[in-house]
């Protein structure tokens, strides 16, 4: 069977689990998992699914079934796309979608849901963004020296950087008016509308919308703001395609939609996402000033159960903002990084305890492509979750790497969205100090994550541990 042929037989087999289309309410993809909006979430057993060869473990988080595949989702993503019919998961009818009664849990896996299907496609733009970033924090003054403030590379790259950073709101625009099935385009507008120099020049004045007192934000690098309003945009822009004559729809339509909306989005959500975004990043600030290093190492420890919950875009959210405003974070983005390379170490360990060749060669398999394609699941799943005892090497190897990072007060001065080699990169910005340190507490989480695997992950009579 070729990769074509076994790509399509997954994406079979997975289709039937979940109950064919006509359970499917809305399907996307990230860097690792299938993500599913159904219908009706009792169809899929998550046993049958798990048994599926390819699947690496399934997860129900923010009101999604997550069928975890590794690097190949988006091959498995495309064949199922063939087997319904339709390219994009704004063609999926949402008529039948069952009424949920509102609950503070469903309200919140809404929130979860809303954040990753707004944030997860927009990762292309921070990747590409951030490596200009990075190339400026290298060559520049504070690491090699080798282009100065005033060269054309230097100004070139750093207002590239920054535009994919500043026009955030932009890009949240059309992922999010996608995700909440608005036309792209008008998405894009009200993102447009709210980094305008006209309007961003009027900070600290009075100034109205329809007579309406506006408090004026800076909306540059922001998120919430541009979520909310784009999800209360959603019902506004299909009230009027609803009861607009067809004659009129396409003028009218878009038009009365953001008339409607400047209002609502500059004068209440717009103010409120910035206020409620500060609050969260000045608190968690904070919270870093109270639990100081140990805070990091604690962050380390868990943050690959947060990855499993689905509870980690919260923070990745956050995090925007906080390295807009900032410039810098050395708490949740440097517990992160040292739990990416727990999860490397307990791959490692395995690998090199387990006696089993198919067994050994798939742990190894895992930890190469975390190293080069920074895909953490399939080690946490194949490996932590199989196996359930190098779950302590992943704890203590994230915890050891946080603790010696957050004692020396390590930060990321690039915000690097890979988890892979490259991201070590992120310490650059703060001389080479800050990124030697860095690296040695990614080796500190590797090698007791690999250490505690070896001596304790596995039971010395379990048949793969030993010598046939």
């Amino acid at each position: 069977m070729n990769q074509s042929e076994k790509f399509k037989k997954l994406a079979e087999e997975i289709l039937n689990e979940v109950g064919e289309k006509e359970n499917i309410l809305n399907f996307t993809h990230c860097a690792t998992r299938l993500r599913f909006n159904l219908k009706n979430e009792s169809i899929p057993s998550d046993e049958k699914i798990k048994e599926i060869k390819g699947v690496l473990g399934v997860i129900r988080s923010g009101g999604q079934l997550q069928v975890i595949i590794g690097q190949d989702v988006s091959k498995v993503y495309d064949e199922v796309c063939k087997m319904i019919g339709f390219q994009d998961n704004s063609n999926i009818d949402e008529a039948d979608k069952p009424k949920k009664k509102v609950t503070v849990k469903s309200v919140l896996n809404g929130i979860l849901d809303a954040l990753s299907g707004s944030l997860v496609p927009a990762i292309p733009v921070i990747t590409a963004a951030a490596f200009f970033k990075m190339l400026v924090a290298i060559l520049g003054p504070s690491m090699l020296n080798v282009i100065g403030p005033k060269s054309d590379f230097y100004v070139l790259a750093t207002f590239v950087g920054d535009a994919g950073f500043y026009f955030f709101p932009v890009i949240i625009g059309y992922t999010s008016a996608k995700k909440f099935k608005v036309s792209p385009v008008m998405g894009i507008l009200l993102g447009a509308i709210m980094l305008h120099p006209t309007f961003v020049g009027l900070a600290g004045k009075s100034f109205s919308v329809y007579g309406i007192p506006c408090s004026v934000q800076k909306y540059g690098s922001t998120i919430l703001p541009i979520i909310m309003s784009v999800y209360v945009m959603s019902y506004v822009e299909r009230f009027f395609n609803k009861w607009l004559p067809s004659a009129l729809r396409s003028v009218f339509a878009p038009a009365f939609t953001i008339a409607v909306m400047l209002p609502i989005s500059l004068c209440v959500l717009g103010p409120a996402g910035s206020f409620l975004g500060s609050y969260i990043c000045n608190g968690i600030i904070s919270l870093h000033g109270v639990v100081g290093f140990l805070g990091v190492a604690i962050i380390g420890a868990t943050f690959e159960f947060l990855v499993m919950s689905g509870m980690h875009m919260i923070l990745i959210t956050f995090l925007f903002q906080i390295f807009a405003t900032a410039g810098h974070e050395n708490f949740i983005a440097v517990g992160m990084i040292a739990a990416t390379y727990a999860v490397a170490g307990i791959c490692l360990g395995a690998a090199l305890r387990i006696k089993d060749p198919e067994q050994k060669s798939l742990s190894f398999g895992f930890l190469i492509s975390l190293l080069l394609g920074g895909v953490t699941e399939p080690g946490i799943y194949g490996v932590g979750i199989r196996y359930k005892k190098p779950l302590l090497g992943l704890v203590a190897g994230g915890f050891a790497g946080g603790l010696y990072m957050g004692i020396l007060n390590i930060g990321h001065y690039t915000l690097v969205p890979a988890t892979n080699v490259v991201g070590l990169l992120a310490f650059t910005g703060n001389g080479t100090s800050n990124l030697v340190n860095g690296i040695i507490g990614c080796l500190i989480s590797l090698i007791v994550a690999a250490a505690v695997t070896y001596f304790f992950g596995f039971d010395k009579n379990d048949p793969i541990v030993k010598k046939n």
